[in-house]
């Protein structure tokens, strides 16, 4: 037997299973898809086209993905829904994905320095899970402090991979800003030279890092940008991630060609080229939302229109005066044709990622 399966099980992967994946990815040339899910129904989505895409998958909470998963009803003046909607999904996560016979990595996405008590609860629930299961809750977290000094960003980064280190639990952190904005982060208006982090900067985090745990991964900038803007509106330098990796190469002296597991963010959008280059340099995981969000609501758009003679009443209908239409408006109908438009989008991910068949 080979491919992924050979090496890590089927399920949700932790600690060492996920740097197996990660590296496994690296030296096939490809990178895995992590989704942004709000809900039960984008998270089955998302695992149903992993399933049929034979290919492993991240599923990623935002901060206010997390809170809409725990109820927009609730208050999140100290981030409360935020972490138990998160804590949720994890759970919901792990009780279904073996199920789909592939391996699932649950993390968290951007925490920034405001959010930090988000991430504070999220770990807390790790550490409790651990004492249980021998394994975090979690996957892997990211802290995003780019928007702070680098000595900053890197201290605190620091003070919680330690921590994160005990449970076996992976750290992904961003140098560099992602333009563009996201989930309530608005780097708009940032100089364009904070859009492209410097091979120092690199080494840096690697050096800081490697002393604590190898289980981190870095989200380098190389032009990126939150969302979907018009041709030749974003312009994105993946060759920059093959400097980086061969700056820290050469200060380590050693042979591998591919030290620093990347992350690309900003992806929706992407052409399959950028991608390729990205990938080809050590990229091993991208996020994906916005074109997931629009493919979601397309699917059910698409519904509509062909049904909107169906979803005008209860009953009534181009059939006749007296016909019911319960099974049009039935909720288990119109969000699974939003579940098929995102599972479509999703398959191209797979494709263009080239984790499809990787099983």
């Amino acid at each position: 037997m080979s491919g992924v399966l050979s090496i890590v099980p089927a399920g949700v992967i932790t600690g060492d299973h996920v740097r197996k994946l990660f590296l496994y990815a690296q030296e096939h040339g490809f990178a895995i898809p992590a989704f942004n899910c709000t809900s039960t129904s984008t998270i089955n989505a998302a695992l149903e086209a992993a399933r049929d895409a034979k290919s492993p998958v991240i599923i990623q909470f935002s901060q206010g993905g997390a809170a809409y998963f725990a109820g927009k009803g609730l208050a999140n003046g100290n981030q409360e829904a935020s972490i138990a909607g998160a804590v949720a999904g994890a759970h919901y996560i792990r009780s279904i994905a073996k199920l789909y016979g592939i391996p699932v990595i649950i993390h968290s996405d951007h925490c920034a320095k405001k959010l930090l008590p988000w991430f504070d609860g999220m770990l807390l629930a790790d550490e409790q899970y651990f004492k249980t299961h021998g394994e975090p809750l979690f996957s892997s977290h990211m802290l995003d402090l780019s928007e702070e000094p680098k000595h900053e960003n890197i201290e605190i980064c620091v003070k919680y991979l330690e921590r994160m280190a005990k449970i076996n639990c992976f750290l992904e952190m961003e140098i560099g800003i992602t333009g563009g904005e996201e989930d309530g982060v608005n780097n708009e208006g940032v100089d364009n030279a904070a859009l492209y982090t410097q091979p120092e900067d690199i080494w840096d985090i690697y050096t800081a890092f490697s002393k604590i745990t190898p289980n981190f991964t870095i989200a380098a900038a190389f032009g990126n940008v939150h969302g979907v803007y018009k041709p030749g509106n974003v312009h994105l330098h993946p060759e920059l991630l093959g400097k980086h990796q061969e700056y820290v190469k050469q200060k380590l002296g050693t042979p591998g060609n591919k030290p620093v597991l990347f992350v690309f963010h900003g992806g929706s959008g992407s052409s399959p080229e950028e991608i390729k280059t990205a990938v080809g340099f050590g990229v091993v995981k991208m996020n994906i939302d916005t074109d997931t969000q629009w493919a979601y609501w397309d699917g059910l758009r698409l519904f509509y229109e062909a049904k909107k003679g169906y979803l005008q009443a209860q009953i009534g209908n181009p059939e006749g005066a007296d016909k019911p239409n319960k099974k049009f408006y039935d909720p288990r109908v119109w969000l699974r044709e939003a579940e098929k438009g995102f599972i479509k989008r999703a398959h191209t991910a797979f494709q263009e990622l080239g984790s499809a068949s990787k099983l």
